[in-house]
Formats: C-alpha cells, structure tokens, sequence
C-alpha cells in the first residue's frame, strides 16, 4: 500500500514560509533524484522537465561529480575557506582557464560572489557603476536578474517588484527586441540615447539575458544583441550579458553568446556553474575594469570549495571536446520537432527559445497552468514562465537519455489533449 504522507506535508504547511511556490504546483514529498528523473516517497517517479530552473544541467547527482566530492569530504577537505586560497579553488581556476576561457578568446578574471545568481548580478551592477562613474543601468522588458533590491529593480516581472515594498531605482527600462511587436528596438534605443533632450541619462551599463528564461524565453537575434554591444561602446557604458540561466550549454554552447560578435565586459554566472547543484555563482569580469579595493564587495559564502570539486569535474567531463555540445545540438532538434507537434495542437500557439532552452507560447497563461498540472499528474515535472505564465517551458537536463526526452515530450502532448478534450467537453 502507498505510504499516507499527509503528516509530513503538514509539517510544511504549519512552518514553511507562504513564499514558497513550486511546492505548490508539484504537491508531493520527493525522497530521491537520479539522472532525469525524481522519486516522492510513494515510489512514484518523475520524469523532469525543470532541473532546478537550469541549475541541473548535467542532472541529478552525476555519478563522477558525485564520487569526487565524497572523496572530498572524507579526506578532510576544505568545507568553507572564505576566500581564501585553496587547492580546490586552485584546480577550479586552472580547468576552467584551460577549457573554457581559453580556447573562447577571453582573458576574463573570475570574482567569486555570494552563492545565488542574484549576488553576481549585485557584483556586476555595483562594479559596472564604480568603473563608469554612472549610476542608471538599461534594463530590459521582461527581465529577470534576481530578487534583491539592486537586482529587482532591473527585474521587469510586477509581482515579483512589489514584494520589494520600497521604490526600486537606478535602472532605465529599454523595451526588450520583439516586445513591442514590429518596432526596431534598438533603432529606437539609439535614437533616445543621441538625444541630449530625451531624458535618459548616459548608462553605466547595459542589462540583459541573450534568451528571458523567466520572462518567456524571449530569445534575442545574433544582429540585436551584437547592435547593443555597439551601443554600450558607442556611449561608454559596460556590457553585461547574464547568463545565469541560459549559460553552461543551455542553449548549445557554454556561454550563449558564442557564436555572436559581442565581447561583453561582465558575465554573471550561477545556477548550473556548480555542475551539481550546489550553490555557487560568480561574476567573470575583464581585466581592466577589475578595480575593486579588497573586501568592497565580499560575503561569507563567496567561494563553495565543495561546488569548487564538482564545477571543475563538470568542465572536465563535458567541456574538454565538442562531444556534448554535439549531443546538446542533436536533443535540441528532437525538442523543437515535439514542441512543434504540441503548438500544433493549439491554435495560435508558437515555439520560443533556441537550444534546450525552449518552449510552447499557448497565449493563455490559465492554459499553460493547467497544462502543467495535468502532465504532472501523468508524472512530468515542467512549469511555465512569461509576463502572464503563458509559455510552457521545457529546461530538461542536458544529459536527458533521448528515449526519456521523447517520453517526457509525449507525456506533454498527451496533458495538450487532455485539456483540450476537458476543454471542449465544458463548453458543450
């Protein structure tokens, strides 16, 4: 008989903060996770369609990152160091020059930040101002940086801006590309910025994700993002691309702007860095503009020595040739042709996205909810994103076995046509 597992959910409702959310959605008690799949405690398995919001990329408890970082802790190593210099951080530093910096043309220096992609986008506002002497930071429609007060207010998302319960300042909005339907945006944008009447003062840096994970996986074209490094260096200001939730192979390449002729300046860096999930992030930052006075921007937690031993095993296993990025390209094709049979299920609806970071926009985010809670219950893990939760996204860990991906993508098709069927049926 299944376990009754109704006292220990009680225990979440009783003490568990109101600010929780995915709980919500996904409504059981996960005891195990393994690869792409996660186990509740009735024994049920899930496939998962979310991996953290991306900080899984390479799934749940890899074998190897998981053998070295038990090594790790049963000789002793170094738990927690501050900054201080150890032999994990040392090898970290060596591998990630050596096959990721390296062979990309960039001589990058490596700021180790609190553990949350939020602290790294912190790091890179504050730093962007000190070099620039500028306090306004553009940021995009539809953004999404983080839930602190520096961050937040370069976050366009409504809900998640009131919960900061004070005015949020020093960031000029600019309209993401596509956001405002047919107009060129970055057109207008140099326009407003050659304007010494426009009002918008000269920007410290630019803010933006190459694809709006949160805000609806808005993808930006090569020609957009590579016309706004043109116009931070036409008007002084710092590029800072984030690639917190579309970097380490999300959408095909380590970082997302590889096959792009931009050269940004800061690139904050967190969720899958780790490669297993721990919390880590950082903020790469070129040579010249790393003026920081010691301590100036610092935390308790800046540098994880255990996320130090399994980053550098993921770099290691995964970034040493372009075997896995050849396998990221083949699963990429395989989700856009089943995302295009779900889409087709329903009028008006259109992928967005590019690489294993995309979706289905159903136009409707009560939809796109119902979706999710229906493919869920036939045992699929996915959530939505978007201004209105209208894009049913898909961020299946990259090492996802192709047989499991075509599962997980029928599974979606079926809970289409279930909530059409239910839907029809309701109207009848």
């Amino acid at each position: 008989m299944p376990k009754d597992t109704s006292t220990s959910k009680e225990i979440f409702a009783r003490r568990e903060s109101e600010a929780r959310s995915y709980c919500r959605s996904f409504d059981t008690v996960f005891t195990k996770a393994q690869g792409s799949e996660l186990t509740d405690e009735e024994g049920r398995t899930y496939i998962d369609f979310l991996a953290g919001c991306s900080s899984l990329n390479y799934g749940h408890n890899d074998p190897d990152m998981k053998q070295a970082l038990i090594e790790h802790i049963t000789a002793d190593g170094v738990t927690h160091g501050l900054d201080m210099f150890t032999d994990t951080k040392a090898r970290f530093f060596e591998t990630f020059e050596e096959k990721i910096l390296v062979p990309r043309g960039m001589n990058h220096k490596i700021m180790m930040t609190g553990p949350t992609g939020t602290n790294a986008v912190e790091a890179a506002m504050k730093l962007a101002r000190k070099v620039t002497g500028r306090d306004q930071i553009i940021a995009f429609t539809n953004g999404f940086h983080g839930m602190t007060m520096g961050a937040l207010a370069a976050t366009g998302n409504a809900g998640k801006r009131a919960g900061g319960g004070m005015a949020l300042s020093g960031v000029t909005r600019m309209p993401y590309e596509g956001s405002l339907g047919e107009v060129d945006t970055l057109a207008m944008m140099e326009a407003m910025l050659d304007n010494p009447s426009s009002g918008i003062d000269a920007p410290a840096a630019f803010l933006l994700e190459p694809v709006q994970g949160e805000g609806g996986l808005n993808a930006a074209s090569k020609e957009w993002i590579e016309g706004i490094g043109r116009l931070a260096k036409k008007h002084g200001a710092l590029l800072i691309l984030d690639d917190i939730q579309a970097g380490c192979g999300r959408t095909g390449t380590f970082f997302s702007f590889e096959d792009m002729d931009v050269d940004p300046d800061l690139i904050p860096m967190a969720k899958s860095f780790s490669g297993m999930g721990l919390p880590f992030a950082a903020l790469l930052v070129k040579p010249e503009h790393d003026i920081w006075k010691p301590a100036e921007h610092n935390g308790t937690f800046r540098g994880n020595n255990h996320a130090f031993v399994t980053a550098r095993i993921a770099i290691e296993k995964f970034w040493s040739d372009d075997k896995f990025q050849r396998e990221i390209a083949d699963k990429s094709l395989m989700l856009t042709s089943g995302l295009q049979a779900i889409a087709d299920e329903i009028p008006g609806a259109v992928l967005k996205g590019r690489g294993m970071m995309q979706g289905v926009d159903v136009g409707d985010g009560e939809l796109a909810g119902r979706v999710c809670a229906r493919a869920f219950e036939k045992g699929l893990v996915i959530e939505t994103s978007g201004a209105h939760d209208e894009v049913v996204k898909v961020l299946a860990p990259l090492t996802t076995p192709a047989e499991t991906l075509r599962r997980g993508l029928d599974i979606l098709l079926e809970a289409v046509r279930d909530v059409n069927t239910s839907t029809k049926i309701a109207a009848e």
